[in-house]
């Protein structure tokens, strides 16, 4: 097996996939923005804010797999004044810009990490699934289905291997944002309103990405293929608030949940978008998945989350 080059390296999942990688004994190239972030490998390459006119040469001699994870994700506190054309000038444009020099290269297999914002914002009845018609509603989403339609369209002409996996919410230790924020909240052991909240969303344990990521790397039946990716056991949000509890031997109290005067105030506030995330359903169906590459989760839900608040007990 040749080398593999990971994008966005010192990123959240770069950095588990590394370790992971460095752990199997595979033979990688990481890619990080600056120097001082470059992770124990003798071969990081720092290459700045990658784009449409990043020069790749180096860093793709004697590679055979990328795996592409640097991007421009969702952001909360939109500052610039162009989001889109910061979106794609990052997550099209030089997604694009890479797999024509890897072509060049004679890479032979992309693994594109995408994310679920491409199928949509929420489910209703039934789990999303790959063949379902793309319907994102934000800037990310909609910049990372333009780069899997521009990606497959370079594979089709030049006979690249392109594997695309598109992921929801992923967990694990050092984990940020929201998730971070609702292990704050539940250690603090005051009362939350979300007693009886019966939705249903998908997430990933950081394990079971980087496990199925490496699956792909060389697996045969990957080649061309976009497959989802979770736990494969939804969650509402009043049970990972009890596991997230249970695993910090915490105490919760959990009250009836006003969730259409919730919703009122959110909107009034403009925090309907958090509180949908909140309360809305988002379920993945995994099953072809599984099934095309004979893949299980790595560890389960309660695993994820009890690994995820040990670290965030521990850390300082």
């Amino acid at each position: 097996m040749g080398k593999i080059l990971v994008t966005g390296a010192s990123g959240f999942i770069g950095r588990h996939l590394c370790g992971a990688l460095q752990t199997h004994d595979f033979s990688f190239r990481p890619i990080v923005r600056t120097p001082s972030s470059i992770i124990k490998n003798s071969e990081s390459i720092a290459l700045g804010d990658i784009n449409a006119v990043t020069n790749w040469h180096e860093a793709l001699i004697g590679i055979d797999t990328i795996i592409h994870l640097a991007a421009r994700v969702h952001v909360m506190n939109e500052t610039t004044s162009d989001p889109w054309a910061e979106f794609r000038a990052t997550n099209v444009d030089a997604t694009v810009n890479l797999a024509k020099q890897a072509i060049q290269a004679g890479v032979k297999r992309f693994i594109f990490v995408s994310t679920i914002k491409v199928n949509g914002e929420e489910t209703h009845h039934q789990p999303f699934t790959p063949f379902d018609i793309p319907a994102p509603l934000d800037f990310y989403g909609q910049s990372k289905l333009e780069a899997e339609i521009a990606l497959q369209k370079l594979a089709q002409e030049s006979g690249l291997e392109l594997v695309i996996i598109r992921s929801p919410l992923v967990y694990g230790p050092h984990v940020r944002a929201n998730f971070y924020k609702l292990m704050q909240i539940t250690k603090m052991g005051l009362p939350l309103p979300f007693r009886g909240v019966d939705n249903r969303r998908s997430m990933v344990a950081i394990d079971n990405l980087v496990d199925l990521l490496i699956t792909c790397i060389d697996h045969p039946a990957a080649a061309n293929q976009i497959f989802l990716v979770s736990d494969g056991d939804d969650l509402s949000l009043s049970r990972l608030i009890q596991l997230i509890a249970k695993a910090m031997n915490q105490g919760i109290w959990l009250l009836p949940a006003p969730i259409k005067l919730i919703q009122m105030l959110a909107a009034l506030t403009g925090k309907s978008a958090a509180i949908n995330r909140l309360f809305g359903s988002l379920q993945v169906d995994i099953s072809h998945t599984k099934k095309t590459l004979n893949w299980q989760p790595l560890i389960s839900v309660e695993q994820g989350i009890q690994k995820t608040v040990q670290h965030f007990l521990t850390d300082k």
